[in-house]
Parts: structure tokens; C-alpha cells; sequence
């Protein structure tokens, strides 16, 4: 097949290798323009745009796919079809009709659940059994086209965000190379999406990362993992930052490094019952010893494995306690 292919992070840069990999012509690439990235704001190419010039592929970076001169420049290449992945622009009716078999969209889950720029870590913040990859039939709407193909992935207890990421994109580029078999052979059936089950997956923020420990412990590891590696799990101790980056539900005082009710209830100054069967106030540091430390929730606790202070390298806790010993104190409460 004669493929224009759009796209623009890691999980599309797989899909084109795929395409590569399997003998399709690739015509030209369309990725979003350069950006600066890091601290010290260097512009780099995005993962797409890199693959692509390692190919000798002709790339495009429009500001605008749906800008007059954009269409004009998309009519004169040859394709049997789009596949888009992660591209990042809305295309018009206009684009969605040119090619013969239309164009079609990898997405990392199982439509018409997440539809939307995030849908890999909402699948683990939400506490999903299960994830996927939808290969969609295009159309104008954001992610609402027919499904045409779909491959489902079994979450691990520990998925995050990152490893999920990794599967999927996996799942995407296997996806893909199976549908544009059957494509080719005429065996895709549309199915119209089912809009009483859909859902929207936002954009995530770095706002989103701050823990409320009145929140119970399951859905604040399920958000730890959600967000790593990005934009990641925070909260605030004796005014630094500190990530959060594994952590452990323990869901009653028994739990709590087999500490009775009193002496947990003697931790904090403000202990009292929460209604988190813990005996004290969220947030509030209950229990440490040499691998981790444990902060009191709405409903349970979460112990807390690994973590980063501002400034500072990634870390187990046994590390970060032998420098931060003073103001990791049992009582201490997390902001």
C-alpha cells in the first residue's frame, strides 16, 4: 500500500517502523513542527521526524494540516490511504477523503472508553482490568470513528503509566500490520462506536499530580502509578517537593508495620479518629523503617517505596532516609 503517514510521539514512531518493516510505501510524513524540550529549552524533532530522516522519508510539519495551503500539498502525494497515530492535529472532512481507503487511526484503548489525548494512564488511574489498542475508521469528530479492528491487554497489578505505554505501543504497531492485512483483503467490518458507553480521557496535568491524603489509599497508588513517569505523583515535605514514584496500599492498622491501634493513635498530635481506620490525620507520616514510611489516608494508608526530593536523583527510600533522616520523623505531615 501507498501510505501517508501522520504522527508524531514514540507510540507513532513504532507504527511507521511497522509500516516500514511490513513493505508499505511510505509517500511522506507528517509530524508536528520541532519544539523545545527540557530544561535548557534545545529545540529537538519529534520521535516521528527523527524515524522518518533515518529512512530518507520527506517530511511535512504543518502548524495547521487543515490550512488551505496544507490540503493542496496532501492532494498531490500519492496514498491509498492515512494512517495516523498520535498525531496531534484534527483533520478536516476535506483530508478524511482524499485517500482511497480513507484514513484510519491507531488508538491506545478500547473505544469508545477514553476517547481523548491521555487514554493510557486514565486506564491505570481508574483501576481498569483492561486496556487496548483500536484501529478506527476516521471521521470528523475526535476519536468517534467505526472501530475496524481491536487487540485487548490484560493490566498487571503494578502496571504505571510508562509500562502500559510500552505495551501498547507494542500492541499499536501489531494492530495496525494485522488490519491493513485485512483491509487489503476486504474482511474489515465497521462497527458503529456505542455512544451511551463513551468516555473522555483530558489531558493530564502537573496539577493533577499533587496527592490529597483525604482521598483513600487505593485510588492515590492508582494515581502514583498512573502518572509515572509523567507528569508524576507529588506532594510537599518541610517545603521541598517530593515524588512520589512507588508506593503500597496497606488498608487497615494491622497493616501498618504491626503496630497496635494506641501506639499509631500516639503518632500525631492531631490524633483522632479520621474514619480511615488508621487513628490519625491524613497525611500524617505513621510509621518508618529502613526500606520505607507510611502516611496516613482517608481510607487506609500508602506506604511509600520510592521517591524523589526536589533537585535530587530518583531513589528507594532506604536511600533517602540516610540523608533526610530529621525531617522523615514519625508525626511529621505531608502537605
Amino acid at each position: 500500500m501507498k501510505i501517508v503517514f501522520m504522527g508524531t510521539p514514540d507510540f507513532a514512531a513504532h507504527c511507521l517502523q511497522v509500516l516500514l518493516d511490513e513493505g508499505h510505501e511510505v509517500t511522506a510524513v507528517y509530524t508536528q513542527p520541532d519544539k523545545p524540550k527540557g530544561r535548557g529549552g534545545q529545540v529537538q524533532a519529534s520521535p516521528v521526524k527523527q524515524r522518518a530522516l533515518l529512512r530518507g522519508l520527506p517530511v511535512y510539519q504543518p502548524k495547521r494540516i487543515r490550512a488551505k495551503e496544507s490540503v493542496e500539498e496532501l492532494k498531490k502525494l500519492p496514498a491509498d490511504i492515512f494512517v495516523v497515530a498520535a498525531f496531534g492535529q484534527i483533520l478536516s472532512q476535506e483530508i478524511l477523503d482524499m485517500p482511497r481507503y480513507g484514513c484510519i487511526n491507531v488508538h491506545a484503548s478500547l473505544l469508545p472508553k477514553y476517547r481523548g489525548a491521555a487514554p493510557i494512564q486514565w486506564a491505570v488511574i481508574n483501576g481498569d482490568a483492561y486496556s487496548g489498542v483500536t484501529i478506527q475508521q476516521m471521521n470528523a469528530g475526535v476519536d468517534t470513528g467505526d472501530i475496524l479492528y481491536t487487540r485487548e491487554y490484560r493490566l498487571r497489578e503494578d502496571e504505571t503509566g510508562e509500562s502500559l505505554f510500552d505495551a501498547l505501543t507494542d500492541l499499536g504497531g501489531e494492530a495496525l500490520k494485522e488490519a491493513l492485512k485485512l483491509l487489503e483483503q476486504g474482511k474489515l467490518q465497521p462497527v458503529a462506536q456505542d455512544e451511551a458507553k463513551a468516555s473522555y480521557a483530558g489531558k493530564l496535568t502537573r496539577e493533577m499530580g499533587r496527592l490529597n491524603f483525604n482521598e483513600s489509599a487505593v485510588t492515590l497508588e492508582r494515581l502514583v502509578r498512573g502518572l509515572n513517569s509523567w507528569p508524576s505523583a507529588y506532594t510537599y515535605i518541610n517545603g521541598k517537593q517530593l515524588k512520589i514514584w512507588k508506593a503500597q496500599v496497606l488498608l487497615d492498622t494491622g497493616d501498618v508495620h504491626n503496630r497496635s491501634k494506641d501506639q499509631i493513635d500516639a503518632i500525631a498530635d492531631a490524633s483522632k479518629e479520621a474514619g480511615n481506620g488508621i487513628l490519625a490525620a491524613p497525611g500524617t507520616i505513621i510509621a518508618l523503617d529502613h526500606e520505607s514510611f507510611t502516611v496516613a489516608c482517608g481510607e487506609g494508608a500508602l506506604r511509600i517505596l520510592e521517591v524523589q526530593l526536589a533537585g535530587k536523583k530518583r531513589m528507594p527510600v532506604r536511600n533517602f532516609l540516610l540523608g533526610n533522616a530529621k525531617i522523615v520523623e514519625e508525626g511529621t505531615k505531608l502537605q
